[in-house]
């Protein structure tokens, strides 16, 4: 049997201010061709189909043709809910779009139910996992140890009718715990949110969403597909694509394909001085400048922008720049004084420290607001 995975579609999300809706369109259009071409038997999306639990129209819209497109192949459809999207909104409608071949995930209430789909070599149970949070599920189950996400997926799978005799998927979205981020995601802290990949063990290949980076886990068929596109800098040079995936008879290994994606306009990253990039042809991608001036240039973000239409950002990291702010780190860390802070700002921006004439400025400045707030009290 032959699945189509993808993930993190995160319709609706802009990027350094810019609106990515032609962007998505355009490799939306590009699964479709591949789902198209390579006729799998039936498309995994793992979670994160929007970016917001409260989507713009478009978003939504887009979503719809996209849908439409898929289920117009004849395949089935596969989705569930991740941690950026709304459970209730993922789920409506999910009874009758499953007579469509449509299957979404309904909002986690203790209880999971495979969609069933049958191949040369016997039945495959495919389980949809929506995004789970810990607390949620103790609520289902009150009389459980339910600490963390680890013990909330462990539950949550203890109580589902797997038989371990015959071939099971699981669509998850959930962080795996030695997966590499891509720096992009929503993560939480304090290691609540990690999982181990052997409660994965009953599966004979797992299909996430939530990382961005596209990555296998823990020696194991379990894989994150990554995003169709590039989300933040961070991913400024990654190279994207979905995973096209293999299943043979019981107790075979999985076979994993990867489908490249050619991006509208990548997301980049260039370095040199401000006369360098200024010297490049406008560039057709979403670009970010390091600058390695050691000293500012007059509105050159603007001059920037103006000489290359999908301007990011820009930074200064010239040596005497990165000194500067190295330098200071310890002693504004230490300090903590109002003239301290100031001084370093200054000097991490102009690459220079302030006069002694600033400075006296400064502190007259700062003395005459603190009276005042003495006065006010």
């Amino acid at each position: 049997m032959e699945f189509l995975h993808i993930s993190d579609l995160h319709l609706g999300k802009p990027l350094g201010g810019w609106s990515l809706y032609d962007d998505q369109k355009h490799i939306l259009a590009q699964i479709v061709d591949i789902a198209r071409e390579k006729a799998p038997d039936a498309v995994l999306i793992a979670g994160d189909v929007f970016d917001r639990s409260a989507p713009a129209a478009e978003a939504v819209a887009l979503f719809d043709a996209f849908l439409g497109d898929l289920a117009d192949l004849g395949k089935p459809v596969l989705i569930i809910a991740g941690n950026h999207d709304s459970a209730e909104r993922i789920a409506y409608g999910g009874r009758i779009m499953r007579r469509g071949g449509v299957h979404l995930s309904p909002v986690y209430d203790g209880t999971l139910t495979p969609v069933t789909l049958e191949d040369a070599h016997g039945p495959v149970q495919v389980w949809l996992l929506p995004f789970l949070d810990y607390a949620a599920v103790r609520q289902k189950f009150p009389d459980e140890t339910i600490s963390d996400t680890t013990d909330a997926v462990r539950t949550a799978l203890a109580h589902a009718p797997i038989d371990p005799s015959v071939r099971n998927v699981l669509i998850a979205h959930q962080y795996v715990t030695g997966a590499a981020s891509a720096g992009s995601e929503e993560l939480y802290r304090g290691g609540q949110e990690s999982i181990p990949a052997a409660l994965f063990d009953v599966f004979d290949y797992t299909a996430l969403g939530h990382l961005h980076r596209p990555q296998d886990v823990g020696g194991r068929p379990i894989r994150y597909c990554g995003t169709p596109l590039a989300y933040s800098l961070s991913e400024a040079g990654q190279e994207k694509s979905v995973t096209f995936v293999t299943l043979g008879e019981k107790g075979t290994p999985a076979q994993i394909e990867t489908v490249p994606l050619v991006p509208l306009r990548p997301v980049i990253r260039r370095t040199g001085t401000f006369e360098e990039m200024m010297a490049l042809p406008p560039l057709e991608a979403y670009v970010h400048f390091d600058l390695t001036d050691e000293k500012d240039v007059l509105d050159a973000a603007g001059r920037l922008a103006k000489r290359h239409p999908y301007f990011m950002g820009m930074a200064y990291v010239g040596r005497k720049t990165a000194r500067a702010v190295t330098a200071d780190t310890d002693a504004i860390m230490e300090e903590a004084a109002p003239l301290d802070l100031f001084s370093a700002f200054f000097q991490s921006i102009h690459g220079d420290a302030l006069t002694e004439d600033q400075k006296q400025l400064l502190e007259g400045l700062i003395d005459d607001i603190w009276n005042k707030e003495e006065d006010d009290a």
